[in-house]
């Protein structure tokens, strides 16, 4: 027998197989491959109530294509879910902070620092090379991730002719492969054979030039053509000479085309561990790299060369849309003070030039010489003194007649021909002209870096 019928069920409630929770978006058929109702190519529009319900998925970027356009487009006409959507969207931004996708460049010198407190290294790297060993490092994981039509990508290179700012495209695997040139003259002076492509470097394998960065800076501002291998002759694949004039080095690109790119990279990566190597295991103590007529010491090529290679990384961030981030402070700060130290005898190449303005006079002996106070801002920076008279007075801020501010990046820009001397300094005060002749001078050591 049965009972009494009870009273009706309440279907309102949750039912077994049931879960609780908005409404499922409705199936626009048994068809799977159908589309979403509402997206483009599709017959009407969602229901109200289910687009409302995928706002959350929206702002957390977790809807399809068809289904953020049918939202987005929904949210053009209803006000009261555009406003619903911003306000989820802050939420999603305030419990998701949006993080960089790219390692933290300092994370390669924090996990060798951490393995090297644990056990040293038996053969050190030099701490004037160690911007080179970062900076390749960097640049190589650059390259690593790049496809084959980025590496056809024109790559811009600028330069400051001492006049005015000029530049010239090149594809990514010529730029490595003027690179990979250019280190190999400091191949040479350490034994490790000829640079790629036959460049002989004089006084090498010695090189032992006693040239002081004074005289290094004056003969590159002042001698026509000095250091233009990839300034001025970018497009022709030629490399100068040091001390020479003589054709180098013409490029594959000269014959048809840039090196292959798997090639290039592996040509240019295992030299940088030979230079590191080498500088690590035996004595440089006076050595010297030649360039065209000028010759900087072991220490300052090295520097030199971290300077370039970040410049040429940075261009061909730039040309393939990569965020490129500066060296490390540390890093940096030798960098600009490289720079800093060659401004003397750039200045004084100017003047034997004639375009800048000539010091009023030897200065008594032992008093100061007149000086530009550099500023460099950020990262890295300092104060530095420029003397302005001739070598031998001591530079001190007593008799700064001027005083320049600017960022570090910007004034490593500078120095690398990648902005003009008007554009660069973000402070002056004093003395305009001697403004303007350090500012321009800075920028000519762009011949000299081949940057």
């Amino acid at each position: 027998m049965t009972g009494p019928p009870g009273p009706s069920a309440d279907r309102s409630g949750p039912q077994p197989g049931r879960q609780p929770g908005p409404c499922p978006r409705p199936r626009p058929g048994t068809d799977p491959a159908a589309p979403f109702p509402g997206s483009p190519g599709s017959a009407g529009s969602a229901p109200h109530g289910v687009l409302k319900s995928l706002l959350g998925a929206w702002a957390l970027a977790a809807c399809s294509a068809e289904e953020t356009a049918t939202v987005e487009a929904h949210l053009t006409d209803c006000a009261p879910c555009a406003d619903e959507a911003l306000r989820l969207r802050d939420a999603v931004g305030l419990l998701h902070p949006e993080d960089n996708l790219d390692l933290d460049p300092r994370l390669r010198s924090q996990v060798l620092a951490g393995c090297l407190d644990r056990r040293p290294a038996r053969v050190p790297v030099p701490e004037w090379a160690a911007p080179y060993d970062a900076e390749t490092a960097r640049l190589d994981a650059l390259l690593r991730d790049m496809g084959e039509a980025e590496w056809r990508a024109p790559v811009q290179l600028a330069w400051f002719d001492g006049r005015r700012s000029v530049s010239r495209d090149v594809p990514v695997a010529e730029v490595l492969s003027r690179l990979t040139r250019k280190d190999g003259l400091v191949g040479t002076v350490l034994g490790l054979g000829r640079p790629p492509g036959g460049a002989t470097a004089p006084d090498a394998p010695g090189g032992r030039r006693p040239t002081g960065a004074g005289e290094t800076a004056a003969a590159a501002a002042g001698s026509p053509g000095a250091g233009e291998g990839d300034g001025a002759g970018a497009g022709d694949g030629v490399t100068d000479v040091p001390s020479g004039g003589a054709l180098a080095y013409r490029s594959p690109g000269a014959r048809g085309g840039a090196a292959p790119p798997p090639g290039a990279r592996r040509a240019w990566r295992e030299q940088t561990h030979a230079l590191v190597r080498a500088v690590s295991l035996r004595e440089t103590h006076g050595l010297t790299v030649p360039y065209s007529g000028v010759a900087l010491p072991l220490s300052d090529s090295f520097l030199e060369r971290a300077f370039a290679c970040w410049v040429r990384a940075w261009d061909i961030a730039e040309a393939v849309d990569y965020p490129y981030a500066p060296p490390l402070p540390a890093h940096l700060h030798r960098l600009i003070d490289l720079t800093a130290r060659l401004l003397p005898g750039a200045l004084t190449g100017r003047r034997r030039a004639g375009p800048a303005e000539r010091p009023p006079g030897p200065a008594a002996i032992g008093s100061p010489a007149r000086t530009l106070h550099l500023e460099v801002e950020g990262s890295g920076g300092g104060d530095w003194y420029i003397p302005l008279d001739p070598a031998g007075a001591p530079a001190s801020g007593e008799r700064a007649v001027a005083h320049v501010a600017l960022d570090g990046t910007e004034f490593c820009r500078l120095a690398a021909g990648r902005i003009p001397p008007e554009e660069a300094a973000a402070g002056q005060e004093g003395d305009r002209r001697v403004i303007h002749d350090v500012l321009t001078a800075a920028a000519a050591l762009s011949r000299l870096q081949p940057v």
